[in-house]
């Protein structure tokens, strides 16, 4: 209803040359074994072979270890050299994230949703043309690393349902903040075609189509929860095509149904007239909360958020229904 960043590989990432004194060896550190050699290490970094010979000397003064076991065939970590790698790595991701706080308002924001089509980005959207000057990046990554994906900077923010009681750790800071109503998408030869509205309990012997549905997903986990709690038969039998082949067989038949969120965008052929009735009394609501970082300072995040703030303020009453693990 309602898509970690890519996994790192083993060669060794681009870095820029190192600026700070302090920087400098900690970085180098992280090079020379990720490259193998020092030389190796010097070219990444673009600086001399001499220059990482140099650092990494002073690095171990400093340390009063050796990091390094040296021969005439070059250079391989030492055990003491094995334990402060890590450290090391560490040092300067804190470093990079450091640098990236003051430039946040050089870059677009980037936020992730599951789908284009759906509420947030709808939202996204909103906020675009109300706001033509402030740049965005949609994305939407694989659902199992999207958090730690805020955490680390990759993104700036995503959009997930979200379960009690306390669904992330500081600094990531959480907001319900969608609550996307349902609704029936029906074909006109549907028998419900013709209502202005519907209850849960109309659904009853009306099997409602939702193809490709993941096992083991949030949204799988609420339409199995939105299925026991009212007793509505949601198929997931079969393949999904795609939301063109769901819409021209919804058109076709005088059976089949699926559920669509309000904030959902869905474009058909006029021939197709299809028709998408509210549910009331209750709603079923998808719940979007949006996770971000706490000490983001991004100016456009910060106006997104009061632009979502705004958009829940103004959702209109009624009787709503959502599973009891929503946070």
């Amino acid at each position: 209803m309602t898509t970690a960043p890519a996994a790192t590989t083993a060669s060794a990432p681009t870095v820029t040359p190192c600026r700070t004194s302090a920087e400098a060896p900690t970085q180098t550190l992280r090079s020379s074994p990720d490259t193998g050699l020092f030389q190796a290490a010097a070219d990444e970094l673009r600086i001399t072979q001499q220059a990482v010979s140099k650092r990494m000397a002073a690095l171990e003064r400093s340390l009063g270890v050796p990091l390094f076991v040296r021969s005439a065939r070059g250079a391989r970590l030492s055990a003491d050299g094995q334990i402060f790698l890590p450290h090391a790595r560490e040092l300067v991701r804190v470093a990079a994230r450091a640098a990236e706080a003051v430039r946040t308002s050089s870059r677009p924001l980037r936020i992730d949703v599951l789908n284009r089509r759906t509420a947030p980005a709808t939202s996204l959207h909103s906020f675009h043309l109300a706001n033509p000057d402030a740049e965005l990046e949609v994305v939407t990554l694989p659902d199992a690393d999207v958090v730690k994906a805020v955490a680390d900077g990759t993104i700036d923010a995503t959009f997930r349902a979200l379960r009690s009681p306390r669904p992330v750790n500081p600094p990531l800071r959480a907001a319900r903040a969608i609550d996307d109503r349902h609704q029936l998408l029906v074909g006109p030869r549907h028998p419900l075609a013709d209502a202005t509205s519907l209850r849960l309990a109309d659904l009853h012997g009306h099997p409602i189509w939702m193809p490709g549905l993941e096992a083991g997903t949030e949204w799988a986990s609420y339409y199995d929860d939105l299925s026991a709690t009212f007793g509505l038969r949601i198929d997931t039998v079969g393949p999904s095509f795609g939301v063109e082949v769901l819409l021209d067989e919804l058109a076709g038949s005088a059976d089949l149904a699926t559920l669509v969120g309000e904030g959902t965008r869905y474009l058909w052929p006029e021939r197709y007239d299809l028709r998408r009735i509210p549910i009331v009394d209750p709603t079923p609501v998808y719940p979007h909360s949006i996770i971000w970082r706490d000490d983001n300072r991004h100016p456009v995040l910060l106006g997104f958020l009061d632009h979502l703030h705004e958009q829940r303020r103004n959702t209109p009453p009624g009787e709503t229904w959502t599973p009891t693990w929503v946070r």
